[in-house]
């Protein structure tokens, strides 16, 4: 369904009657697209506290080939955008930020320039790890959490803002490329953790998954579509699973993209096994993406409505992830990326089966990243969704829809491709430092923020 709202705000009398009455002022997002795949703009690097002259190198060599231009202003603490030209990134390493007295250079830092930020562009904040020897570096450090989701707040005109800690820069440039580039329109306020785990870099940064084999559940239709869509982009052979029921639309889009439908019922006992014998090649991109709502407040709910949403969006997710780690059909190298949900992390009144499925798959991420890392070369993130335009919220009456969209720092609901774009950077082949993660693509919902 069209946001008609955010159609109107757009227009000369819908901008003057917003802003007069206080209402919300969404702007339109740039997303990705073949004709416009970078921010139109440059990119200017900013630097706050005393950084690792190694680390800084580093990061100068990635950001040479990430974002939308080189970078071309001066570096240092009170560099200024070059005149008349708005910055359509700003990239700020604070990852030197040690003390209280640090914190004030990134307040000299943007200040002066984050007015300027070209519309629909990007803050990328560069921390460091906490250190737990040092204790005024670790509060200096979770300092910036607070300050960048604040920033990403008040900061508007479709920008984002977001924070990355990182030990390598190099490990960091699938996320970096991710988060300077139109791709992440719709993913504002997040801390991401990039480890110092070694990064390969793909022949083609344009088809990086190419060679690869990705499996997608639920993809006949919805978010899963646009994931499989995407995923077939970036180079992808993808395996369109879904249930019988949907064949149909399973088949057609595998046809579309050049993949392979393959129809069951994810929630049987014997899936996974059933999955690892229709791919004796293997898989490197896993993709639980099935999911079903049956909502109703707790003491309206039966239990059938509350083990379905069970079975469907945590324990098959669960059975088919061990199974297939299990035959070694996942290969070393490999990604999986979970749907969770921000009603998982926030809540949500009348959703008490569907938040405690999506929670439960931040609890399997948070557990099981590091161990199947270990054993078996693979990573395993999740994301969460916030708003997102689709069938199901069409259907959700019109105030409660409205509320929804507006209750972001974007004010407005996300698309299947945000969800979409967010899952392929975390398959990437170069996404190998990033584990263990739960990024939200929610326009920074102001719940559960």
């Amino acid at each position: 369904m069209a946001d008609r709202y955010l159609s109107f705000t757009g227009t000369a009398p819908g901008r003057f009657l917003t802003r007069r009455l206080g209402l919300p002022q969404p702007a339109a997002l740039q997303r990705w697209s073949p004709e416009r795949p970078a921010l139109d703009g440059t990119l200017l690097c900013l630097v706050a506290g005393k950084p690792d002259p190694d680390l800084a190198a580093g990061l100068a060599d990635v950001l040479t080939r990430t974002g939308p231009h080189p970078c071309g202003a001066p570096s240092g603490a009170s560099a200024a955008a070059p005149s008349g030209q708005p910055p359509a990134a700003v990239v700020l390493d604070a990852t030197g930020v040690r003390d209280v007295d640090a914190l004030g250079d990134v307040h000299a830092a943007l200040h002066p320039v984050v007015r300027s930020v070209a519309a629909s562009g990007r803050v990328v904040v560069l921390g460091a790890p906490l250190d737990a020897a040092d204790h005024h570096q670790a509060a200096a450090q979770q300092a910036l959490e607070g300050f960048t989701r604040s920033l990403g707040k008040e900061i508007g005109r479709g920008r984002t803002v977001n924070l990355v800690r990182l030990a390598d820069a190099s490990a960091a440039e699938s996320t970096l490329r991710f988060l300077l580039s139109p791709k992440s329109a719709y993913v504002s306020g997040q801390v991401i953790h990039v480890g110092a785990d070694a990064a390969t870099a793909p022949e083609d940064w344009d088809r990086p998954l190419a060679g690869r084999t990705a499996l997608v559940t639920g993809a006949a239709r919805g978010i899963g579509e646009a994931v499989a869509e995407t995923l077939a982009r970036d180079g992808a052979h993808v395996v369109v699973l879904d249930v019988p029921a949907a064949e149909k639309d399973a088949r057609a889009l595998a046809e579309r993209l050049g993949g392979t439908a393959l129809t069951l019922d994810i929630t049987a006992a014997d899936a996974g096994e059933r999955i690892a014998a229709a791919l004796p090649g293997g898989l490197d991109v896993l993709i639980h993406n099935a999911g079903v709502t049956r909502d109703r407040r707790l003491v309206n709910m039966p239990a059938e409505r509350w083990s379905t949403v069970m079975e469907v969006n945590l324990a098959s997710v669960l059975r088919t992830t061990d199974a297939l780690l299990a035959s070694g059909t996942l290969r070393p190298g490999g990604r999986i990326v979970a749907t969770a949900s921000i009603a998982g992390l926030a809540g949500n009144a009348g959703q008490t089966n569907y938040g405690a499925s999506k929670a439960g798959v931040v609890g399997l991420v948070r557990s099981l990243a590091p161990r199947a890392l270990e054993q078996h070369g693979v990573t395993v993130n999740a994301v969460a969704p916030g708003f997102v335009e689709s069938r199901m919220t069409a259907a959700i009456p019109l105030f409660i829809r409205e509320a929804g969209r507006r209750m972001n720092s974007l004010a407005q609901g996300g698309l299947p491709v945000d969800v979409a774009e967010t899952t392929a950077w975390l398959a990437h082949p170069a996404s190998g430092a990033v584990n263990g993660q739960v990024v939200r693509v929610c326009g920074q919902s102001l719940l559960g923020a």
